[in-house]
This record gives C-alpha cells, structure tokens and sequence, in this order.
C-alpha cells in the first residue's frame, strides 16, 4: 500500500501538467442565447460545445426534428455525399436482429448507440419517443461518418420490434436518459420537437474541444 502511495505520489510531482489535465478546474457556461443561435442553423444535430471534464468528454447540442413530409422517409433524398455528386457510398454492414419477413408492428426509423448514453431535455414541441426492444435488419454507421466520429459512436439503424417497447408521449420540460445499448427513436411529430442533447463519454468517441463555428464569429 505504501508503494503505491509513494508511486501516486512521485507521478504528480514529475507529471503536474498531466494531474492538471485530469482535473479540470473551471466551469463552462453556455447561455440561452448561443442554444438559440445553434437552433436557427440547419440540420438536424447540432453541437454546441464538447467538453474535456477529465476521465471523459461532455457534450451538449441541440437537436430539431420536422414533422414528416409526406412521401418522404427518413434518409430521403440521397444524402450530402449524392447531392454533390460524390460516388454512393459502399453498402452498410448488417447488424441487429435478421428477420424476413420482419415483424408486423415493428417501428421504423430507430437506433442504437453501442456505447454512447444520451440525455435529452425537451426545449418546444412534442412528439412521441419509442425507446426499448431491439433493432431488426439494421445498418451500422458507416466509419467515416459524423455520427461515428463526434457524437453517438458506433450505431446501428433499423426497425424497432419487441413486447417491451415503450411509446411515450414528451412534451417541453421532459428529461429522458437513453443508456447505450437502448433502441429509440420518433414517431408522431405534429410540427416539431426541439430537445437539448447531452452525451457523456469515456473517450473515443466525441472530438476533443470541439466548439461549433458559429459561436466563433
């Protein structure tokens, strides 16, 4: 015991910037009107600041979704890299659960983190959030992809399917923890749903630092 403590000891004196670097010691503050300044930039998921809090980062962004747009699913319209002209990208690995036919009364449109928790404030709107079950004939999240490189990690997209889906209603106020692991997804979006995202991770995942360019200006 006491050889540890004389390592412990002898590592913080030769290593102080490394100490430092584990334990943060200001606060961050971002105010309503930089959440609102995000809000207005289009998209869908927009980070606001990624935090180094020490043994992990912290990020928090602000997330709109639409209503449907009748004729349109999700993912229409061939994606950034078709509109500019870019070649299609190589087909997703499968993942998830393989069923044909799949289930009847399965959700489209759901997703699953492997190891990313997110926590949700809902800021105006409403809708209805599915949460639990499993993913069926899903698609991972392409490597290269935003999704992997600064916010949710390694996912998986497909239907949703199980006796232990949950469908709830949520409305401005609510908070909603989704553990990683844990399918979720939308469905019956009237107008809209606006709601604060907040993702802590152990490292890996979300980028260092990252402040979004618009708070630069």
């Amino acid at each position: 015991m006491q050889r540890a403590m004389l390592a412990t000891l002898a590592a913080a004196t030769l290593f102080p910037a490394l100490a430092s670097a584990q334990s943060p010691k200001a606060a961050t503050y971002i105010t309503d009107e930089e959440i609102k300044q995000i809000n207005t930039l289009p998209g869908v998921d927009r980070q606001i600041r990624i935090v180094d809090i020490g043994h992990e980062q912290f990020a928090v962004g602000i997330i709109h979704r639409a209503a449907p747009v009748a004729g349109r699913g999700a993912g229409a319209g061939g994606g950034a890299a078709a509109a500019r002209g870019a070649a299609p990208a190589a087909p997703a690995a499968p993942c998830g659960e393989e069923a044909a036919p799949p289930p009847a009364g399965g959700i489209p449109g759901g997703i699953t983190h492997e190891s990313q928790t997110e926590g949700y404030v809902i800021v105006s709107g409403s809708g209805t959030l599915v949460t639990g079950g499993r993913i069926v004939n899903g698609r991972k999240s392409a490597p290269e992809s935003d999704v992997t490189k600064i916010l949710n990690g390694p996912s998986c997209s497909g239907m949703i399917v199980g006796d232990d889906v949950v469908k709830r209603s949520v409305k401005t106020g609510d908070v909603i923890i989704i553990p990683a692991g844990v399918p979720h997804g939308w469905i019956d979006i009237v107008d809209h749903v606006d709601y604060m995202s907040l993702r802590p991770t152990t490292g890996g995942v979300i980028e260092r630092g990252y402040v979004n360019p618009a708070l630069k200006k």
